[in-house]
């Protein structure tokens, strides 16, 4: 019987990304049939596919909770999601950061708000010697409630972080201004390996890489050092998955992680002529393993 996979994605990509499509086709290629599915449409029926693989669910941090509850009401049912539900569930929040720190990887200069924390703005600057800050809420995607504050308007940001916390917990890092000079590298791992690199630039005088503000991407060679920190970035991750996405940046020889993506990054498939059916094959692999 031939298998099937739901690519699943939102009501905005009813027919996902332009990046995404081509693994349908290689999918089949495998005799696997592939569809997207969108996350919050109660008329399909999940229990139908043999994997549920999460791709641009994009909508996800302006109904966190929701989100959650549909991961788990799967995994529940028995559904195979991937990346694995546990997995889902703990990269949906930006406090992730902290553990992988706690495992020797290195993150950007950070300093993490609980919902409630009545911390100054000023304080941080005061503590950190930083002369600019981005404010960004522990559950967001595509910049969404970031800025950048400089040192010297700390006091007159203030309200912006403490409406951060006011409706949850929020992060305060350093901002790294190779962002805009050298760009921020995204390593994207597929079925276990090392696939390709991109770097991604912002628009002039912008801060934001993604291609909704302006910024660009292309696939690049990174340096072995730079390689290495991303893998030493996914292996602290203490479970199987099938994609994920490193996001730094290189500062002072160092690379800084400032996201690991393992819930809906895109990709940069039609980056890398090959990604796609390295994409499919895991896929594939998964769905044809002898314990299924």
């Amino acid at each position: 019987m031939e298998k099937r996979v739901a690519l699943v994605t939102c009501r905005d990509l009813p027919d996902l990304p332009e990046d995404d499509r081509p693994v349908i086709s290689e999918l089949a290629r495998m005799d696997v049939s592939a569809s997207p599915e969108i996350w919050d449409d109660a008329s399909v029926a999940w229990s139908g596919f043999d994997a549920l693989v999460i791709r641009s669910t994009w909508d996800y941090h302006l109904r966190a909770e929701e989100f959650r509850r549909w991961i788990a009401a799967r995994s529940a049912e028995g559904a195979a999601l991937w990346n694995p539900a546990p997995l889902l569930l703990w990269n949906t929040h930006k406090f992730y950061l902290r553990e992988l720190e706690a495992r020797g990887v290195t993150i950007a200069p950070t300093r993490f708000f609980p919902a409630g924390d009545r911390t100054p703005l000023s304080r941080v600057f005061e503590e950190e010697s930083w002369e600019r800050a981005v404010l960004k809420p522990a559950v967001s995607a595509t910049a969404h409630r970031t800025v950048v504050v400089p040192r010297e308007a700390a006091e007159s940001a203030a309200a912006e972080l403490e409406a951060l916390v006011a409706d949850g917990d929020a992060l305060v890092q350093k901002y790294l201004p190779e962002i805009e000079t050298e760009g921020e590298w995204s390593f994207v791992f597929l079925d276990g390996s090392f696939s390709h690199a991109v770097r991604k630039r912002p628009a002039t005088g912008d801060f934001r890489v993604q291609s909704e503000f302006g910024g660009t991407a292309g696939l690049e060679s990174a340096s072995p050092h730079l390689l290495l920190a991303a893998r030493r970035a996914i292996e602290a991750v203490d479970s199987p998955w099938l994609y994920a996405r490193v996001d730094g940046v290189e500062s002072e020889g160092r690379f800084l992680l400032m996201e690991l993506e393992l819930v809906e990054p895109s990709l940069f498939l039609s980056e890398n002529p090959i990604a796609a059916r390295h994409f499919a094959s895991g896929i594939a692999r998964i769905v044809n393993a002898p314990s299924r």
